[in-house]
């Protein structure tokens, strides 16, 4: 199958950048961090909207049809599910068809998917402000990552973490006091370089098919 030398982010708000400009979002500023070390990425494709769960990222993608295969994929889901009570459980059930779902449009090479943890919103002022228990979502989070991070080491993809520069003290975050802002962001860039470019290969080559 053709190769489309783009990144693919799905996700939620984390991966659509809400409370940022475009160019602040991370896959953005993935892409053209990669573009500058040769890697010739263009623009990304972001199939990502505020408050999804996993099965409403399923359902866009139905939606959506994309065609593989592309050059890297990105998975970051799960926030909104463990906001909405559903459990590991559920949340297990619904992460794995989706990873499988970004392992395809990678052209079934999973290294060349990049699943990132789900950050701790516990540890912002929306959640204490809002009287919301951050050490139970902190351990909820913890719990589906864990689950996340075990399903994607079994199918070979990369695991990303960005969990705990999330919960590092004076994290910028946006306007909202809930969504990381553009220095968050940069830092969790340099977390996701190293993984992207180990999924593409040497600098400035496509990855193989």
């Amino acid at each position: 199958m053709p190769l489309q030398a783009r990144l693919l982010a799905l996700g939620d708000s984390y991966s659509i950048g809400e409370g940022v400009a475009e160019a602040e979002r991370w896959p953005v500023q993935l892409s053209v961090a990669l573009c500058a070390e040769g890697h010739a990425l263009g623009s990304p494709q972001i199939l990502a909207t505020t408050g999804w769960t996993t099965d409403e990222l399923a359902a866009a993608l139905d939606r959506a049809a994309l065609a593989p295969a592309f050059a890297l994929v990105s998975l970051q889901i799960g926030v909104n599910d463990q906001y909405r009570g559903r459990g590991v459980t559920a949340l297990r059930e619904g992460f794995r068809p989706l990873l499988a779902r970004a392992i395809t449009l990678a052209g079934g090479t999973a290294r060349r998917v990049l699943v990132v943890s789900i950050p701790d919103w516990g540890a912002t002022p929306f959640a204490r402000t809002g009287g919301h228990d951050a050490t139970r979502i902190g351990a909820e989070i913890d719990a589906c990552n864990a689950a996340e991070r075990a399903l994607t080491a079994a199918a070979g993809a990369c695991w990303v973490d960005v969990t705990a520069l999330s919960r590092a003290a004076g994290a910028e975050l946006a306007a909202d006091g809930l969504h990381p802002g553009p220095s968050q962001y940069r830092h969790w860039l340099a977390a996701l370089l190293p993984a992207a470019r180990a999924a593409l290969g040497e600098r400035g080559s496509a990855p193989a098919p």
